[in-house]
């Protein structure tokens, strides 16, 4: 009972986090700085034993955080995200080292390294260097360090829904601050785009892959952390609160990817689960699908039928459009060209973004790493994105007992092929995916021997 009220009163404090933010926006500082010192204090006086395990919560809270404190500015700057999750891995290398078998990810931070010399050269002269590099390196170096502190280090599946959970705390808040920014959507939602005051006021394209995340984590708990009636209800509840917000934004790689990855998860914990397990997970399904259900049908109502416009590529007037992708294919192909007339060395780090300034005045983000990283790359592009997918398959050879494996490399795989590493959380949740997650283990009680008597 004490867990569940626990989590209920973390799941208030950061609600009234979120209108109090929308009520005055520079609380967000003083929101980012307490959590930075409150997280930090954890790591550096918690024992050792706990060391790992505090590091990958700062980590969780932060990047459920990042897309909230862009949001508001109550970040330190707009990278900062990313910058606290290298910060706290470093730390955590620091006193817990690193594997051995990881080094693959070590030559995949050396391959980043040519990309950068080359945009020496390829980059325009308007372009502000160190700027742009930092920008499109910041996620895979953040990748890359966060695989190498997280492979085959240990930690409890009890662990795991713990750092989960730290990592939907900051959701819920921008949830309710996004509710509180556009409580009538009626006013707000004219066409079938991509909506940024829907989306709280900022890209909506970021804002649905983090509240995409919160409908994962929220299907997570929903089907192995509600143990009571009452907590089971309120995760369905939180669900069709965020799912509704997510859908909403009318950005659809959001809303995709989280239900795909919940799928994904209920497969993989489905037959791994005992038979008397099996037979709750049914039973919660229903009322999975219902939530999902109900979240739709509130949306459409309250925008009118566009989000059905929406995810039959239509738009307001029910006209199919030509392109499903909304541009990203041509951005795609482009890219692909650039990997083509360069396959060797690439064209440079952030040269991909430049060279659309120079040809068609405006400088559309990337929305695929693998592309991306094909163009700026070249062939280490290609031996980057092969370490990235068989490394952890084959640790996975290895260990079969993580549930939240394939889920979590799905989050990954989805989010940079519609967000590209915008953000901190696909670099992130891929780096769970290495964890070595283990049972609890359970107490040995010994009898104590009577002393024979001579």
């Amino acid at each position: 009972m004490k867990t569940n009220i626990t989590y209920v009163t973390a799941i208030g404090f950061h609600i009234a986090i979120g209108l109090l933010i929308y009520l005055n926006e520079s609380l967000a500082k003083i929101y980012f700085a307490a959590a930075l010192v409150y997280f930090l204090y954890r790591i550096l006086l918690v024992n050792d034993s706990q060391k790992t395990f505090e590091v990958l919560k700062a980590c969780a809270y932060f990047v459920g955080a990042e897309v909230f404190f862009r949001t508001t500015g109550g970040a330190i700057s707009y990278e900062a995200g990313k910058y606290l999750v290298i910060l706290f891995i470093l730390i955590g290398m620091f006193y817990k080292g690193i594997s051995g078998k990881g080094y693959p990810y070590f030559l995949y931070l050396l391959l980043l390294v040519p990309s950068i010399f080359v945009a020496s050269t390829t980059l325009s002269f308007d372009a502000n260097f160190r700027t742009n590099i930092a920008f499109v390196l910041s996620g895979p170096v953040c990748l890359g360090l966060a695989a190498l502190f997280c492979y085959d280090k240990k930690v409890t599946f009890k662990q795991m829904s713990q750092i989960l959970m730290f990592m939907l705390l900051p959701i819920l808040s921008h949830t309710a601050y996004v509710y509180f920014y556009a409580p009538d959507l009626r006013d707000v939602l004219t066409s079938t785009a991509s909506n940024r005051e829907a989306a709280g006021g900022f890209g909506s394209n970021q804002v649905a892959t983090v509240l995409g995340l919160g409908m994962f984590l929220l299907g997570i708990r929903l089907f192995i952390n509600s143990k009571t009636f009452g907590i089971r209800l309120l995760n369905t509840v939180l669900l069709i609160f965020v799912s509704y917000r997510t859908v909403v934004t009318l950005s659809r790689g959001g809303v995709i990817t989280g239900i795909l990855c919940i799928l994904i998860f209920l497969f993989f914990y489905y037959i791994q689960a005992k038979s008397k397990v099996k037979n709750q997970v049914i039973g919660v399904f229903g009322l999975f699908v219902t939530a999902l259900v109900l979240a739709w049908f509130v949306s459409s109502s309250q925008s009118s039928g566009l989000t059905d416009k929406r995810y039959a590529n239509q738009n307001s007037k029910g006209i199919e459009k030509n392109d499903l992708t909304t541009g990203r294919k041509t951005l795609f192909l482009q890219e692909i060209d650039g990997f083509i007339t360069n396959p060797f060395f690439g064209i440079g780090s952030s040269r991909a973004k430049d060279r659309r300034i120079e040809i068609d005045g405006q400088g559309v983000t990337s929305h695929n790493e693998i592309s991306r990283t094909l163009a700026e790359h070249g062939i280490f592009g290609v031996i980057i994105l092969l370490i990235l997918v068989f490394k952890p398959l084959d640790m996975r050879s290895i260990n079969r007992k993580n549930y939240f494996f394939f889920a979590f490399l799905a989050f990954w795989f989805a989010t940079i092929n519609h967000s590209s590493m915008r953000i901190a959380a696909p670099a992130f949740i891929y780096a769970l995916a290495l964890l070595n997650v283990v049972n609890e283990k359970n107490p040995i009680h010994r009898k104590q021997l009577k002393e024979q008597q001579v």
